[in-house]
């Protein structure tokens, strides 16, 4: 039994995986008021990534950052709630305990309302190999996967300003021609997120196929309702009436500065391609994606 039980350690996890800047954090922002769904207070944990591709990334010294700047300088002593506090600390603990392995994972989770899914949203799993999902699968009472998607040139643009203003350097855009800019977007932390075909394509070979999910940042914003109703569908949920002025908030928008009229020219091919691919694996693109 002991054995059996640690083979499907994670319970029902729901994971979004989707692509930076194209919806997860709204999507984040509002499924998090869902009764049956349990997040922890990191949107992105990235745990799957750590262990499957790059072991430095919850390291104790990031973690021991993410801590500080989180949990430890935010909060005014003056007019903090000492409940909140308290759990927030709580967790924390729970992030900066050893070892970093499955076990430590599941027990970011703690599910006080006795929710249905545990829920990570972190945009590093879409790059995790085959080998992983099957893994993490396996690890599962019920694993379930959205991915989501933009359209690729206005994604890429939106990627490019935020990664610059978040790294303070956003003023190097004013400086750039093509040939600055193209270097740039194709670095593989920022281009990989684009490479939307073989991330569905690792996805399909590595999940069953009703634990999938695609959808596209356009659908979320003409429809949020449905697109919500969707996902609650998918996962086996009770429909939640969520506040309307949160379901219509935009959210972790990146800084209004209009493309370049160069910008679509440098990635036309690929992205030409990549819409390719997409329609080979039987999906229907947005109508605005042709524009």
């Amino acid at each position: 039994m002991a054995g059996q039980d640690e083979a499907r350690l994670f319970g029902h996890l729901c994971l979004s995986v989707g692509a930076m800047k194209a919806g997860t954090t709204w999507l984040f922002s509002v499924l998090e008021r869902h009764p049956e769904l349990h997040f922890t207070p990191e949107k992105e944990l990235h745990y799957f990534y750590h262990r499957y591709c790059d072991s430095r990334q919850l390291s104790d010294r990031n973690r021991l950052r993410r801590v500080r700047e989180r949990y430890l300088d935010r909060f005014d002593p003056e007019t903090a709630n000492p409940e909140r506090i308290r759990l927030e600390l709580h967790w924390a603990a729970q992030y900066l305990a050893r070892p970093v392995d499955d076990f430590w994972y599941r027990n970011l989770f703690t599910r006080p309302r006795g929710e249905l899914y545990a829920c990570d949203f972190s945009n590093l799993h879409a790059h995790l190999p085959v080998e992983a999902w099957q893994a993490i699968r396996g690890s599962c009472t019920r694993l379930r996967v959205i991915y989501t998607m933009r359209h690729p040139v206005r994604r890429l643009w939106s990627h490019v300003k935020f990664h610059l203003g978040v790294t303070g350097q956003l003023e190097r855009l004013a400086q750039w021609g093509p040939q600055e800019a193209e270097a740039f977007l194709r670095q593989d932390f920022i281009w990989s997120n684009a490479e939307y075909g073989a991330v569905m394509r690792r996805l399909r070979a590595g999940l069953d196929p009703d634990s999938l999910l695609p959808l596209f940042y356009e659908d979320m914003r003409r429809d949020p309702h449905g697109v919500l109703t969707r996902i609650e569908d998918f996962l086996g949920l009770g429909h939640h009436a969520y506040p309307e002025a949160l379901v219509k908030r935009q959210v972790n928008a990146s800084a209004a500065l209009p493309m370049p009229a160069y910008f679509p020219d440098l990635v036309a091919e690929d992205v030409a391609r990549i819409c390719a691919e997409l329609r080979a694996l039987g999906l229907v693109l947005p109508d605005s994606w042709e524009a």
